[in-house]
């Protein structure tokens, strides 16, 4: 199996990086997806909306390596079959996720949260006991000045508001160094100052990262969205614009007229 190392450039930046084909997948007599396609342009921030049921969580466990399709495949770039490879395999050739609710260690501060994340096949203990690069300093701090907690290193990470810890949380995503970055409802329970902030972090991260967004918050996805694609019932209802989408009859009438 060919993995992506860390510093490792993959020829993937000349047009698409994600091919999704003909994904279908069924639980228990249920179609999940439904001959789903769609196509990812490197560097590009894709926001991916619908109702509850439309095969968004899906969709993003068949990237990752969660779940295996019934018939389709996924490619990474122009090189690997995302459907053939293990979930730690999938990671470590360049993909990362977030998920809605945020995970970090609590009882460490910002710093060694984004230590463990570079460190984390090491293990815990090694990680916190082991010497310091310059290389890795460098990068923590790179990382920090991103997410905007370099205020707070010593702070730890249980004691962050919510925001806080979902910022947190992608800056360990970044400190594996992920070409693609899955985020999952990233703005659920936030601030309208988080709200912005988060927006602007996700925006920036587009171009040197691919970014996929899943989120409800059509508000926020109006500010971000470059591309928008909608599911409906494990289908592509309709792809493009924010304002051709919102303008979309089919839209208005499964979600946006809701």
């Amino acid at each position: 199996m060919v993995a992506r190392l860390a510093g490792e450039p993959l020829d993937l930046y000349q047009g698409m990086i994600l091919y999704v084909e003909g994904l279908t997948v069924a639980f228990d007599g249920f179609k999940a997806l439904d001959d789903l396609s769609l196509y990812l342009e490197a560097g590009e921030l894709r926001c991916i909306i619908g109702p509850n049921g439309a095969g968004k969580t899906t969709l993003m466990d068949i990237i990752t390596g969660r779940t295996r399709p019934d018939e389709g495949k996924v490619f990474f770039g122009s090189k690997l079959d995302l459907t053939s490879m293990t979930d730690h395999e999938i990671a470590r050739a360049g993909i990362g996720r977030k998920f809605q609710k945020p995970t970090v260690f609590e009882k460490h501060d910002v710093w060694e949260n984004l230590e463990l994340a570079a460190r984390g096949e090491k293990g815990v203990w090694a990680s916190l006991v082991g010497r310091r690069s310059g290389e890795l300093v460098d990068r923590i701090d790179e990382v920090l000045e991103t997410v905007g907690l370099r205020d707070l290193i010593d702070q730890p990470a249980g004691t962050l508001s919510h925001g806080q810890k979902q910022w947190l949380e992608i800056g360990m995503l970044l400190m594996q160094d992920p070409l693609l970055l899955l985020v999952d409802e990233p703005v659920a329970g936030m601030s309208q100052q988080e709200v912005e902030r988060t927006g602007e972090l996700l925006s920036g991260l587009a171009g040197e990262h691919t970014v996929v967004v899943v989120e409800h918050d059509m508000e926020f996805v109006r500010s971000i969205a470059n591309k928008v694609s909608v599911l409906h019932q494990g289908r592509l209802l309709s792809e493009g614009r924010m304002d051709e989408v919102q303008n979309d009859p089919r839209v208005i009438e499964v979600y946006l007229g809701a």
